[in-house]
């Protein structure tokens, strides 16, 4: 049973899960430089990337948008985003800066998610699912825009399992005591190094076949 938690999430920590997730959202989408994405369009890909977690969490948790309320985090997202663009020029190989980012980002909004959803007493299994969709969504919503198939859905991403992973075990961890900014490194430690070694050592799940539906009155093959 999940222990209840006079636990607040301190404003730098989500600042600063926003701004990384900005700038990782304007890198990946500079990185397609056989498209045409302008500044602007670049700047919009790491806000919605930044901020699109935070909404399906606070949406998931019945309360109103901490990024509509709060004066910070549109203004960080913006910022964080222009710093991206011009970071891409600074970079001979994005790929490098990207992947870590993107570990690591989706690791932090996972844990904030979490502990958000436990400090509303939210009960394991429900934070577990609250925290992977904050992780996730603001991924998907970079890809939505920029028209690639979605991270969560595309074979060998491993996405959903790196952030179920890490809210798992920061769920697991404060059941058994461990205060929540402790158990949240944890959570952010494990989806990262899952994420990274997933893409490193090629784990994923089977690719899902087509079943072979036999209508009724057709004949048996052969």
């Amino acid at each position: 049973m999940t222990q209840s938690l006079p636990f607040t999430i301190p404003l730098a920590a989500e600042l600063a899960a926003v701004a990384l997730g900005a700038v990782q959202g304007a890198l990946f989408a500079g990185a397609f430089t056989e498209r045409r994405i302008d500044a602007l369009g670049a700047v919009l890909v790491g806000v919605g990337l930044a901020l699109g977690g935070s909404v399906l969490r606070d949406l998931l948790l019945g309360e109103a948008p901490v990024v509509i309320r709060g004066q910070w985090y549109v203004l960080v997202a913006v910022v964080a985003a222009f710093l991206g663009m011009s970071l891409q020029r600074l970079f001979a190989r994005l790929d490098r800066i990207i992947l870590p980012l993107d570990a690591l980002t989706i690791g932090l909004f996972g844990a904030i998610g979490t502990s958000k959803a436990l400090s509303l007493e939210v009960p394991a299994v429900p934070a577990v699912v609250v925290g992977a969709i904050a992780a996730v969504g603001g991924s998907m919503l970079r890809d939505l825009m920029l028209n690639l198939p979605v991270a969560l859905l595309h074979v060998g991403s491993l996405y959903a399992v790196a952030a179920a992973a890490g809210a798992a075990f920061l769920v697991s961890l404060v059941a058994v005591g461990v205060t929540v900014p402790d158990a949240a490194i944890a959570g952010v430690a494990l989806t990262t190094a899952t994420r990274l070694l997933a893409v490193r050592f090629g784990w994923s799940f089977p690719e899902q076949q087509a079943l072979a539906v036999r209508r009724r009155g057709s004949p048996s093959p052969g």
